[in-house]
């Protein structure tokens, strides 16, 4: 039996008493079952909304569940193989199809493991910051993944 059924069970029982609805008993009766009523209807739509946040909490917990996977596989560079070429945009960094197809596994690893120096860079045009090498600073310049521009750098001393 709900709530609501209880309220309504005990409002029949105060009517069947015969308290005359008009007395000083008959008022106090009747106010407490219209009260019981509406508590009961209250508390039956909080368990409904209580029931649909639940659900809408364990949709997103699953959902969470799901990208926490799929962002700890792309952790494990081992992982970047499994990766399926045919998604790529072009603008990921965790795929293969973005990188040479030329470098082997162990070009790869080793650029995981760089112990280098690393600078990075702010792109003028778009904003992305950029990350790379000593030998990609010797070479003068970079290409923005973002956006395509060309960075140039500079190394030569001025003299005054």
């Amino acid at each position: 039996m709900t709530v609501v059924e209880k309220a309504a069970y005990l409002k029949g029982l105060m009517e069947g008493l015969g308290i005359a609805p008009d007395s000083k008993e008959g008022k106090l009766w009747g106010a407490l079952g219209d009260l019981l009523s509406d508590m009961a209807h209250e508390i039956e739509d909080l368990q409904a909304t209580d029931m649909d946040h639940a659900e809408a909490l364990d949709d997103m917990a699953e959902e969470l569940s799901y990208l926490e996977d799929l962002v700890c596989d792309l952790d494990d560079p081992e992982d970047f193989d499994d990766y399926d070429d045919k998604d790529c945009d072009g603008n990921c960094c965790a795929c293969s199809c973005c990188e040479d197809e030329d470098e082997d596994e162990e070009d790869v690893d080793q650029e995981l493991e760089y112990d280098g120096v690393i600078y990075d860079v702010t792109c003028p045009v778009c904003g992305e910051e950029i990350s790379f090498d000593e030998e990609t600073l010797e070479a003068g310049s970079i290409q923005c993944p973002a956006c395509g521009e060309t960075l140039e750098f500079d190394l030569s001393e001025d003299e005054d």
